[in-house]
């Protein structure tokens, strides 16, 4: 950092260090209000957050704040790890927030370095769209958002899918190695909506994992709260009783003996990395996940094993409009490899089949009606 930059820093820190807390103001000086946090901010982390809206403040600057509890999220204590939720209000001092507007308003364009190539392959991958959301099939290995070192992410190149509207917004996340579907509101208000129907549990998600091993029973339910942990191996989130409640229902659709198995997951809940936890909890943790399951969730012979066997196949969500909208999102290239390597028939999963919405409309078409659940398919074991 530059003696410029370290002298920045530091008069923010000795500005900061006087918070604006009690109920007499210096002569001239005006109390910071709180910021709210945007619809499309929603999901941020709360360092990430601050790195959009006030990239002077260094991240080493951050977590004295928040130690010092001069940074509060809703009134209280925060961590730069911290969530951040539509509506939200983050307390940022005010010698922060008097920083010139052209030093604290960032905003994430498409990344030059992306070929009109890539743009269009984007645009390719659009499974639904209509005047209030697009819906995508996101490939496995692009991240959803930026972080350190991450150079090429989805929140970049969201310009790429303005088509004759507003630059989407994003509204949920998934991992950067999953694979399917992600909903992208085209407005603030509809950003506003879909969030709260997200946070609201009013929105029906199905995966689909092939898992080493099988469970021993046909169907069930997981309920184990989760916490997070931090390692050598980065953040990671493991049982823990005093944790985020977290619950995950799971059918098996197909078996390979007992070599593997093909599971639809129904998260009822959305932890960070929660399906993937409670696989390694039912003892088959999902096919390629090197990060939870270790050297069990590998296996010799099969091609594609070192990739991230886990695919958000369908969604079901309250569209702003009105109705329900159901898109489904066909499998990745890498997990239909491995359905031919084991045998497995997809078309077995078909309550949810074929890319597209369920009503069989075209992608632009209007929101479909809701759907009865469908009857779970019988449990198919192959010998493996």
């Amino acid at each position: 950092m530059s003696t410029r930059a370290q002298g920045r820093q530091a008069e923010l820190l000795q500005r900061a260090d006087n918070p604006d807390t009690g109920d007499e103001l210096p002569e001239g000086k005006v109390r910071a209000e709180p910021v709210a946090v945007g619809a499309d901010e929603s999901g941020l982390r709360l360092d990430r957050w601050f790195r959009r809206r006030y990239p002077a403040v260094a991240h080493g600057t951050l977590e004295r704040l928040l130690r010092t509890g001069q940074v509060r999220v809703d009134g209280h204590r925060a961590t730069a790890g911290e969530r951040l939720e539509v509506g939200q209000r983050v307390r940022v001092p005010s010698s922060i927030q008097a920083a010139p507007a052209e030093a604290r308003t960032v905003r994430i364009r498409a990344d030059d370095r992306t070929d009109p190539g890539a743009a269009e392959e984007l645009r390719r991958r659009v499974l639904h769209r209509d005047a209030h959301v697009i819906v995508i099939d996101k490939p496995a290995g692009l991240a959803v958002q930026g972080g350190s070192k991450m150079v090429r992410h989805l929140d970049g190149m969201l310009d790429a899918l303005t088509f004759d509207g507003e630059r989407p917004r994003l509204v949920h996340r998934l991992d950067k190695d999953t694979s399917g579907v992600l909903v992208l509101a085209r407005s603030a208000k509809a950003a506003a909506l879909l969030t709260r129907a997200f946070r609201e549990g009013r929105v029906q998600k199905v995966y689909w994992a092939v898992v080493v091993g099988a469970p021993a029973t046909a169907e069930g339910r997981i309920s184990q709260p989760l916490a997070k942990r931090f390692g050598v191996s980065g953040e990671r989130v493991g049982a823990d009783d005093d944790g985020l409640p977290a619950v995950t229902g799971y059918r098996v659709i197909e078996r390979a003996g007992r070599q593997a198995a093909w599971l639809a997951l129904y998260p009822q809940t959305g932890r960070t990395h929660q399906l993937r936890a409670h696989c390694v909890l039912l003892g088959t943790p999902i096919l390629g996940d090197g990060k939870y399951g270790g050297a069990a969730a590998f296996r010799e012979g099969e091609d594609t094993a070192g990739q991230l066997h886990l695919h958000a196949r369908a969604i079901s969500f309250p569209h702003p409009a009105g109705g329900e909208v159901t898109v489904t999102a066909p499998i990745s290239p890498h997990m239909r490899t491995t359905f031919r390597f084991f045998g497995f028939s997809e078309h077995l999963g078909n309550d949810m089949s074929g890319g597209g919405t369920t009503s069989g409309q075209s992608p632009r078409a209007a929101p479909s009606q809701r759907r009865p659940a469908p009857r779970p398919h019988p449990v198919r074991s192959r010998k493996g």
